[in-house]
């Protein structure tokens, strides 16, 4: 091999190998003798070392002529030949380089035969020995030995992978781990050839035409070559089917003439499913089968040679329709080839029929009475045509065919496996493989040049091909492919392995073995064959089933242990195994300690704990006495399968005494690992990177609850594993942390809502201890992380049905803050969401506990609340307004509304809100600047939202509480806290307040009003009405009412744009029905008038009288929609109902209705009618007292309005008044109830009058609004309209005596006027002061404008006079006005 030394001569040297070496290599493959076959593996071994890129086609031969031959031969090896190869092959593994480069550039090479791949598994039928039942010239001693050397060169293949891995992976964000092991005892660098240094097989690159290689490439190229050979394993079982998913996969085109290439190129596909898809009849398979016909050229061939040629490709199918079509195109196209031959195709198509049979008859030996040449001869003649052909052309076509049989090129009666076959056909090595593994070992292939030349022609013919370019690739991803063809052999020859053998090499390889492959799988992120890997590990732990455990399956637990500090950081999910065995491990140690079971943790009471520590007391140690008969011991000592996390629950009885004994002696060999080792892999976690980290998190997770769920024996060990774990991690990075609280925050949550009270109480406290240790540590503002450390406290605190967590959360939640308060910053929030929670708990000590600590930080630690974050403000007063709502403890609600004010003047204090001062020199009050723009700053705005809305929102929802205690002093604390605050207020914040705090307070106080009335207009007969239990009386309303006005008084530049809400909001007073409700909504505006009416404007004073307008008329529809029903209604009186008592029926029914049905449907129209006509008078009061107060500062416009008012109201009460029917069946209602009459006389009266006074008022003391009005005709016609209904009233009885003469036969003269009843007297005593004023204004007018209406007043005078009157005053004006205004007018004319 020195020859290399000279870079000019390696080109030749690379001839001067193939053209002698591997010529000697080829005829001497085949020969027995150990030295020449020990010579021909070193020389391969050199080969593949130093110069296999340069001969890469030629060792594509050898390997499987040489290597695989042998390795593969199972039942009957040679002994010495088979220890060679796998000696070589263990030398070969220790270059991790040679490994890759074999899978490159072999199994990655669709035109290559699966080097690798067949090396694995040869390796795996090795380690699992001669399969059962065989026949084998193997003894058991060399039986094992291969065994063990097959597994040694699978470890060291995994191995060199790894190393290999390591190697490209070292400059990027990988790290090595330590794997020098004690099977680690060759230098990966040493010469596989003795003591020569080996030269770098690169060298040689340049003269191999070598190609860099990408692994997206070579995945390319592997997944190209596995789906073709998948297609040609379906086309080799059904070949339509193979067909179509290689046209599907793209691997080949579509068309026939690509289908017929393919059936015709292609290696590895059946000959006889060739021949029986090109058989077919159906239309695609027909054309293919015409495309591969014509792809044949005959030209100038013999007709024999040309048969010949044409079969040797495929097998002709059994069925004579697929012949005969096959036959019928073979002659078409040899005729076309030769259009001299013959006279038609029919003749070759006869002629090739001939053949074959001819064939078939001549080489088959149970073919009896062979077939002659004058045969043959006679059975073709006349088939050109009807001429003979020559006999000497059919003579010599007949013995052709009988010297030497029609067969496929690669036909042979030795049944091969479908890969090697394909292999074979592809490099031609068929015919090489026969003659070499057929013929005697001692004859070498010197007889067989033809045959070699033609292989060296092939080599030659390669060289220039493209699978002769040698590839190398350093992408570590090539890993993934090579690791899907070898993990699986690799898994079963090492579990196979561990689970037959108890030799202490055997196990330790596999062992190495299996960490080397958890290694390279993990670091690849393979996730199904590292778990693969990892669960056959912690299943031979046998931890599961100690009292069976052996030395192998100690050493197990070490590897595990191994693995999980080697390659911690690429585990993942396959740390839930490694951690499953630790738990158990420790779970042995405690039982081989005789300490007591975690289960004595759970203690429920005091006295459980003492007889659980009793009982702890007389644990003892197994290792000193072994007939202990413990639950717990038993439980192991039965044991369980491996995916079971519970052993031994389902079965029961007692085990015998060997049995622990037994269990006792395995406890033992557990000494050898130690506490130290256990921990050290917990400690270790600090080292394992972000997303390690997280993983291991996750899987100490879910093994900590299988052990806190187990029925019978809840263990603690993960989880104090997990408090230890979250320590040891908690001063990695930020965004590191918050991924791994994420994982113990739901697991804390998961757990502490677990029916096990015990278990959950354990947790909880385990979270306390987490929590003070991270409030130890400080955080800056703006940060959240203590606030999601908490949350867990919180979620549990919602959730749990279990009353001793919830208060065991509020007490860790206090002693936490009143320890570490200067520490809680983001924390704040869940603190205050606990104390919500708690605040609305069913149990009271829950709820005073709570809010004992509230009370603590509000007063004490209040500046800390907003110390780093001031929307924790929020939280508090949240938490403050839900203790407002307990219903066990007033004091509390009261405590917790005081403390809403203090957090007010707090929020105040602190300059949390930009605050303006107003300009305005007429308000004492500091309110912000009228001419302030309404577009305030971005951060006035949030921080008006933030801070004062939820405190106000929620005192503005207590307003509605059914205590009223509890309603009114959160109604005085609300508007305290506006009137003492609102100063710093902007104007669109005013209007935020007034929109969400205010007017939604008196809309909510009205709903059930307005609901009541449509319930009583609905059904008058329903009785009286019900308030629900939350509604106003009468006292909150006036406070309400009062205070609203006193806001507007006080803020009345800023707010008032909410004037329109404040009218309708005393309009509503006005108008309900509430007894008291309308005298407090006048009061209230009274008070806002007297101190504001000098600052409204016109617009404004129009608003206050339209919002009274609708209130006077918003009841009206509705009152006389409730008059109505009275229509159909009858109303007996006292006597009658006596007298006529003939037609009461039985029951008491007139028409088919109670009597007292009626009674109470007329007395629930006589409250209403009494309700409507006093809010009607107080309107005309409130209008009246308005005007007198504010008569100067009244535009036109608005005493428009009032007129209006005023004018509506004495219509509606002359309406009312005009139905007579309906007053007597009031009457008699309300005598029959002995209750008063509706005042329908009074009302009429005191509306008209006011009406009267006021238009008089107007055009007394504002004349000039009076005269824009005209409003001295106006009051003219209401002084008529007096006068009528007066005089309806006192001529009455008379009309009735006049109409009574008039009905006579004599003149109708009347002689006297009958005196007036006593109602009517009555009646008209109640309208004499309206007459009276009426005249008064008569009088009063000037005399031109007297003049003006005379005409019209006269006849009514003079009614008047002739009327009986109640008053003399009446007929002593009259007496002035005739004297002083009617007769000076006569006098004139």
């Amino acid at each position: 091999m020195g020859v290399l030394c000279g870079a000019q001569t390696r080109g030749k040297f690379l001839n001067a190998l193939k053209q002698y070496l591997c010529l000697s290599l080829l005829k001497n493959s085949a020969l027995s003798v150990m030295t020449i076959f020990q010579l021909l593996c070193s020389i391969f071994e050199n080969l593949l070392s130093k110069f296999r890129s340069g001969l890469k086609a030629e060792i594509g031969i050898f390997f499987p002529m040489l290597i695989l031959r042998v390795l593969e031969n199972v039942l009957q090896p040679s002994f010495l030949q088979k220890m060679t190869i796998l000696n070589l092959l263990e030398k070969m593994s220790q270059d991790s380089q040679i490994i890759i480069d074999i899978f490159v550039n072999y199994d990655c090479d669709v035109e290559a035969p699966n080097i690798f791949e067949r090396t694995v598994n040869g390796l795996l039928k090795t380690a699992l020995g001669p399969p059962p039942g065989s026949t084998t010239t193997l003894s058991p001693a060399h039986d094992l030995t291969f065994r063990l050397e097959s597994v040694k060169c699978l470890v060291r293949i995994i191995k060199s992978m790894g190393v290999w891995m390591d190697q490209q992976l070292r400059i990027g964000e990988f790290s090595l781990p330590n794997t020098s092991d004690n099977e680690n005892n060759v230098d990966n660098h040493a010469s596989l050839g003795g003591d020569e240094v080996s030269l770098p097989d690169l060298e040689l690159h340049s003269e191999a035409t070598p190609g860099i290689s990408d692994a997206a490439t070579l995945e390319q190229r592997r997944t190209y070559k596995l789906e073709l050979q998948k297609g040609v394993s379906l086309f080799n079982r059904k070949p339509s089917k193979g067909i179509d998913f290689l046209v599907s996969s793209k691997k080949i085109g579509g068309t026939p003439e690509a289908v017929a290439s393919f059936l015709k190129k292609a290696s590895g596909l059946n000959e006889s499913m060739i021949g029986d898809y090109l058989g077919e009849r159906d239309e695609f398979p027909l054309k293919v089968m015409h495309a591969y016909v014509d792809s044949f050229n005959f030209e100038k061939m013999d007709f024999g040679e040309a048969i010949r040629f044409f079969l040797r490709g495929f097998r002709l199918p059994g069925e004579a329709q697929k012949i005969d079509r096959i036959m019928e195109k073979f002659a078409e196209r040899f005729c076309k080839c030769n259009p001299s031959s013959f006279s038609s195709a029919e003749t070759a198509y006869v002629l090739a029929y001939s053949v074959i049979m001819l064939n078939t008859d001549a080489h088959n030996s149970m073919v009896k009475d062979k077939m002659t040449k004058s045969d043959f001869i006679r059975n073709n003649r006349g088939i050109d045509d009807g001429k003979d052909l020559p006999e000497e052309y059919l003579g010599a076509l007949y013995d052709q065919i009988v010297k030497n049989e029609i067969k496929m090129k690669a036909d042979t009666s030795v049944p091969q496996s479908k890969q090697a076959n394909s292999v074979n056909k592809l490099l031609g090595l068929d015919g090489i493989l026969n003659l070499v593994w057929k013929q005697p070992e001692e004859k070498p292939l010197g007889a067989n040049g033809l045959l070699i030349k033609h292989i060296q022609e092939q080599f030659k013919a390669k060289s220039g091909k493209s699978e002769s370019v040698y590839y190398t690739v350093a992408d570590a991803a090539i890993l993934r492919f090579m690791i899907e063809v070898c993990w699986g052999p690799m898994l079963a020859a090492y579990s196979v392995t561990l689970d037959q053998s108890d030799d202490k090499s055997a196990t330790s390889q596999c062992l190495f073995g299996f960490r080397h492959a958890v290694h390279v799988t993990a670091v690849m992120g393979m996730q199904t064959q590292r778990d693969a890997f990892v669960t056959t590990v912690a299943k031979f732990t046998n931890l599961h089933c100690a009292a069976d455990m052996k030395q192998k399956n100690v050493d197990a637990v070490k590897a595990m242990i191994s693995i999980a500090i080697e390659d911690g950081n690429y585990l993942q999910e396959a740390w839930e195994h490694i951690l499953t065995c630790l738990s158990r491990f420790e779970h042995l140690q405690l039982l081989g300690e005789g300490a007591p079971s975690d289960a004595s943790y759970f203690s429920a009471s005091n006295t459980d704990t003492d007889e659980k520590a009793q009982k702890a007391t007389g644990f003892t140690n197994l290792k000193k006495k072994g007939s202990l008969q413990n639950p717990a011991v038993m439980a192991v000592v039965r044991g369980g399968s491996y995916d079971s996390p519970h052993r031994g629950v389902n079965t029961s009885g007692l085990v015998t005494p060997e049995q622990i004994s037994n269990f006792i002696s395995n406890l033992n060999l557990l000494d050898q690992i130690g506490n130290f080792e256990l921990n050290h892999i917990f400690a270790h976690s600090q080292r394992l990177n972000s997303e390690a980290i997280v993983a291991f998190v996750k899987a100490l997770c879910k093994v900590s609850m299988s052990e806190l769920q187990s029925p019978t024996d809840p263990r603690v060990f993960s989880l104090t594993k997990l408090v230890e774990v979250a320590h040891y991690n908690m001063n990695r990075i930020r965004l590191v942390w918050s991924r791994i609280w994420s994982v113990l925050s739901d697991f804390f949550v998961s757990v502490g809502l677990s029916e096990n009270l015990s278990v959950a109480i354990f947790v909880m406290d385990s979270l306390r201890q987490l929590s003070m240790k991270f409030l130890e540590r400080e955080e800056l503002a703006n940060y959240n992380f203590q606030n999601e450390f908490l949350r867990p406290f919180v979620i549990v605190m919602q959730r749990s049905n279990s009353a001793e967590i919830r208060e065991l959360i509020v007490r860790c939640i206090s002693q936490m803050v009143l320890s570490r308060v200067s520490n809680v910053k983001s924390g704040w929030k869940s603190v205050f969401m606990v104390f919500t929670a708690a605040a609305a708990d069913e149990r009271k000590n829950i709820v005073l506990l709570a809010f004992e600590t509230m009370e603590k930080i509000v007063r004490e630690y209040f500046p800390y609340i907003t110390e780093t974050e001031t929307a924790t403000f929020t939280d508090c007063v949240r938490c403050l307004i839900t203790f407002t709502n307990s219903r066990f403890n007033s004091d509390v609600s009261f405590n917790a509304i005081a403390f809403l004010r203090f957090c007010a003047v707090k929020l105040a204090e602190g300059g949390l809100v930009c605050t303006e001062k107003s300009k305005d020199d007429d308000s004492s009050t500091p309110i912000p600047n009228d001419d302030a723009s309404d577009g305030q700053t971005g951060t006035d705005k949030d921080d008006n939202v933030t801070f004062w809305m939820p405190l106000l929102t929620g005192l503005s929802r207590l307003t509605s509480d059914p205590r009223s205690a509890i309603r009114r002093s959160a109604l005085e604390v609300l508007f305290n806290i506006l009137k003492d605050h609102g100063h710093l207020f902007t104007r669109p914040f005013w209007t935020n307040v007034f929109n969400s705090v205010i007017f939604p307070i008196f809309k909510s106080a009205s709903v059930n009003k307005e609901s009541q009335i449509d319930e009583d207009q609905s059904s008058p007969a329903s009785g009286s009405a019900h308030t629900d239990g939350c509604a106003w009386d009468s006292e909150t309303s006036t406070v309400a009412a009062q205070c609203l006005v006193d806001l507007f008084v006080s803020f009345y530049n800023v707010v008032r744009s909410q004037l329109p809400g404040l009218a309708s909001v005393l309009s509503g007073f006005i108008k309900s029905p509430v007894q008291g409700s309308a005298s407090t909504g006048v009061s209230a505006l009274m008070c806002f008038a007297s101190e504001l009416g000098y600052r409204l404007l016109e617009d404004e004073w129009a608003l206050i009288f339209i919002a009274l307008k609708e209130a006077a008329a918003s009841t009206r529809p509705g009152l006389l929609k409730l008059v109505r029903t009275m229509d159909g209604i009858e109303i007996l009186d006292i006597a009658q109902s006596y007298n006529d008592s003939e037609m009461l029926s039985g029951d008491g029914f007139v028409n088919g209705v109670s009597e007292d049905d009626n009674l109470q449907t007329a007395a629930y129209v006589v409250s209403r009618m009494k309700s409507h006509i006093a809010t009607q008078l107080l309107i005309i009061q409130v209008i009246t007292d308005l005007y007198r107060m504010h008569h100067q500062s009244l535009y036109a416009s608005n005493v428009a309005i009032l007129v209006d008012i005023l004018s509506s109201v004495a219509s509606h009460a002359h309406q009312l008044d005009a139905e007579k029917t309906l007053q007597m069946k009031l009457q008699r209602a309300c005598s029959s109830l002995d209750i008063s009459d509706p005042p329908m006389v009074h009302f009429e009266n005191e509306s008209y009058q006011g009406y009267l006074n006021f238009l008089h008022d107007v055009l007394i003391n504002n004349p000039f609004v009076a005269e824009e009005m005209k409003l001295e005709p106006q009051l003219v016609s209401v002084c008529e309209e007096a006068l009528k209904i007066y005089l309806d009233c006192a001529m009455s009885e008379s009309d009735e005596q006049e109409a009574g003469s008039n009905n006579n036969s004599s003149p109708a003269v009347v002689h006297w006027i009958l005196p007036l009843g006593s109602a009517k007297k009555e009646e008209l005593g109640a309208r004499t002061c309206l007459v009276v004023s009426a005249l008064r204004v008569l009088s009063g007018l000037g005399k031109d404008a007297f003049r003006s209406y005379v005409s019209r007043l006269f006849p009514m005078l003079v009614d008047l006079v002739r009327s009986e009157h109640s008053s003399g005053e009446v007929q002593l004006l009259l007496s002035n006005m005739f004297q002083s205004c009617i007769g000076p007018i006569i006098m004139k004319l």
